[in-house]
């Protein structure tokens, strides 16, 4: 029954008819300029001659074609193979795309755990190479760049190969994947991931991480930016052999007792605050290396005896840098960006989450949400939006790539139609525009 209302923001309501859509409409039209702007960097070609799995005589689909369903189904939001279909199972997508027909989830599977070793390592040079040329897309010439390494645990549920128990604060006792990123400060994007089983101690294999990568950098300088997990000698050997910079948290078992030892020096305009420099080796060190620290008054606090002392929090790094003590600092604290980044990889690109009971499958997958995590950051530094360039990997999925849209054809032409109005027009066009979508 309808009825009058009193509010001049709404209207009285009408009899409403249902009937079945016409075909050619997509909810997810903002897939289409991500496809686009990874065409421009030559996405399928690269994979096609990067990534070389064995090929059964009667198989239909090719490795490096599995890739694409991948890629633009983590950025579509799926976090398992059978939900990758999903994204794909819209008629607009495969057409602008190119795909005839799309595998079942039990095809991609079996393609995958058909790799090796070997492919792995091809996964991982392609990232590189889609990164060269989404750099030079980008006009990204930064002469030095920070790069933060960390490692993350992934929980899982089962018994994939490569899970073991080790060090897990969110299920003690769990099995657990312990991947390893290094990323680019000044894209926000992963340079390199490296799959690791859950028992890995932070900073092992962290030196061949590194070649890996620098080898992949074309000789750019990088200050490394790591937390006390990394505190490790043949690391920082390594990163002086190469002439670069680093700047890492020390972790000592009498960390307190050395620096209680140290002059200390009030900080001009931090009340509160003290600094040391000061030069040390450790024990199984082959020489000294430069300290850093700062500390700050807690707390006062009684003995037994009623004596008074003073508690203080120190923070201490090993460093090449040579500016202030506070501004060592502040560089390293704006590390916990890092941690932001890994965890909207982890919960929002499915890194680590698309799983199979093989490890060199599971490294696969980790590879392509590094590229679908990638693709999204590229763009949004190719963008002149403000907006766009603050935005997290949910946010674009949410505002900008389940979009509704319907496709017309004329010709050869295939025309995307969009709505009139959009929340965020203004993004939406930079959108469109990144990816040539008119």
């Amino acid at each position: 029954m309808n009825y009058k209302l009193s509010s001049n923001c709404r209207t009285s309501s009408r009899n409403l008819h249902s009937k079945t859509a016409s075909s050619m409409m997509t909810s997810q039209a903002g897939l289409i300029p991500i496809f686009q702007f990874l065409s421009t960097l030559g996405f399928r070609r690269k994979c096609e001659q990067m990534f070389k799995v064995y090929k059964h005589h009667n198989a239909t689909y090719n490795a490096h074609e599995i890739l694409e369903l991948l890629v633009m189904g983590i950025c579509g939001g799926a976090r398992s193979i059978e939900k990758v279909i999903g994204v794909w199972n819209d008629e607009v997508l495969r057409i602008v795309t190119g795909w005839a027909k799309i595998p079942h989830s039990t095809v991609i599977s079996s393609t995958l755990k058909r790799s090796n070793l070997g492919n792995v390592n091809e996964m991982e040079t392609l990232v590189h190479k889609i990164r060269k040329a989404a750099w030079k897309k980008m006009k990204f010439n930064h002469k030095e760049i920070v790069i933060d390494v960390d490692s993350t645990v992934k929980t899982t549920y089962g018994f994939q190969e490569g899970t073991a128990k080790g060090y897990n604060p969110v299920k003690r006792g769990a099995r657990s994947y312990n991947p390893q990123l290094a990323f680019c400060v000044e894209s926000k994007e992963i340079l390199q991931g490296w799959l690791r089983s859950g028992d890995t101690y932070t900073s092992n294999g962290t030196v061949g991480f590194l070649k890996q990568l620098v080898a992949q950098l074309d000789s750019i300088d990088f200050l490394l930016r790591a937390d006390s997990g990394y505190f490790d000698e043949k690391i920082l050997e390594w990163i002086e052999s190469q002439r670069q910079k680093y700047l890492i948290k020390v972790k000592l078992r009498n960390l307190t007792s050395i620096l209680e030892l140290q002059e200390w020096n009030s900080i001009e305009g931090k009340s509160g605050w003290e600094e040391a420099r000061f030069q040390y080796k450790c024990k199984s060190w082959k020489k000294e290396r430069s300290f850093v620290a700062i500390r700050r008054k807690s707390a006062k606090q009684q003995t037994n005896q009623l004596i008074e002392f003073t508690k203080y929090d120190y923070f201490c790094y090993v460093t090449t840098e040579n500016e202030s003590t506070w501004q060592i600092h502040k560089k390293y604290g704006e590390r916990a960006t890092c941690e932001t980044w890994i965890e909207e990889a982890k919960n929002q690109m499915a890194l680590g989450q698309i799983k199979t009971n093989d490890f060199n499958a599971n490294s696969i997958l980790l590879q392509c949400s590094i590229i679908a995590y990638n693709v999204i950051r590229w763009m949004e530094y190719t963008s002149a939006n403000k907006q766009l360039k603050k935005w997290e990997p949910e946010t674009v999925r949410t505002f900008l790539i389940r979009v509704a849209g319907k496709l017309t054809t004329g010709g050869r032409i295939l025309t995307i139609t969009y709505a009139k109005n959009h929340l965020y027009q203004e993004v939406w066009d930079e959108w469109k525009k990144l990816g040539k979508c008119g």
